[in-house]
């Protein structure tokens, strides 16, 4: 009989790619990681890993495996899900992850009325980068998670997750007053193309947004001059204003911005999702919190429901 725990080591080496990454995800140490391993081959009976030095890949065998681990992992979900809605009522905690945006303007309302409607649940909020979110999913870290992609970075499909869509909000280039700060676009047009030679602010190399705006630039044919890293949306606007540079902005980081900044929306969206564990969708936790999200919108183009 396959051991299910081995299973779900080996579901994380064919997304993480080497023996380390997967000691450090589940809190094992490599050499832990490489008996479990061991012992699932000689449960299998066949070879399951090819070893070449110190790098490891899957045989045929192996993918062959995690396909049917993920299969068991979401029936396993589903059981969890069945076993907990069981129980009179909600109780204990659920791990919620969320990009700061989202956290500071979506999921105050959501925990309130989740408060309301279900006391003895209780939240507990980990605000990370979305592209953070898969792996901590995949490891039990987080029981569900907002997440987003850009028209020009568009979600990576994991296995192991699903999602429904939540919300889609406008991008905006964010740009100071050219009176103010000598910021003309080239051109006298006052778009994307327009700021080829500007200086920019963009998020932490690694996020999605970084890659967003990376992106979004070169489809418009340059590279941005980069100035500043600033993953905060407020703060970028503050900078914006005082002619630090220019930058991209979806709707829910552009609200009040300061004096001094021009919004230009732009054919570009961003569009939020909610991911849990495949499975888990009818888990009463996960489907009280999806609720309380929907509830919670606000109103307008700012949060208006992806279709």
């Amino acid at each position: 009989m396959l051991d299910v725990r081995r299973l779900r080591l080996l579901r994380e080496l064919s997304y993480r790619g080497t023996i380390a990454a997967v000691a450090e995800a589940m809190t094992f140490t490599p050499s832990a990681v490489s008996q479990q391993l061991a012992t699932l081959e000689r449960e299998a009976g066949v070879a399951l890993l090819e070893r070449t030095g110190r790098r490891v890949r899957l045989t045929p065998a192996g993918v062959a495996l995690v396909g049917h681990a993920e299969a068991v992992l979401e029936r396993l979900e589903q059981a969890s899900a069945e076993l907990a809605a069981a129980h009179a009522g909600l109780a204990g905690s659920i791990r919620v992850g969320a990009f700061p945006t989202a956290t500071r303007t979506i999921l105050p309302a959501a925990l309130a009325a989740l408060g309301r409607d279900h006391p003895g649940l209780e939240p507990m909020v980990d605000e990370i980068d979305p592209a953070e979110v898969a792996p901590r999913l995949r490891a039990g870290d987080l029981d569900v998670a907002l997440v987003h992609e850009y028209d020009f970075v568009p979600a990576v499909t994991d296995l192991a997750l699903e999602t429904e869509p939540l919300l889609e909000e406008p991008m905006y280039l964010a740009s100071g007053s050219p009176a103010r700060y000598g910021d003309a676009p080239c051109g006298g047009e006052d778009s994307l193309a327009g700021r080829r030679d500007a200086s920019w602010i963009v998020s932490s190399p690694g996020t999605l947004c970084h890659a967003m705006t990376v992106r979004a630039c070169q489809a418009a044919g340059f590279a941005p001059r980069v100035r500043h890293h600033i993953d905060d949306f407020a703060t970028v606007l503050a900078m914006v204003a005082v002619g630090q540079g220019v930058a991209l902005v979806p709707e829910l980081g552009a609200a009040d911005p300061p004096a001094g900044v021009r919004l230009t929306e732009l054919p570009m969206r961003r569009r939020t999702q909610i991911a849990f564990r495949r499975g888990a969708a009818a888990h009463p936790a996960v489907a009280a919190f999806t609720a309380a999200l929907r509830s919670s919108l606000p109103g307008g183009r700012a949060a208006r429901p992806a279709g």
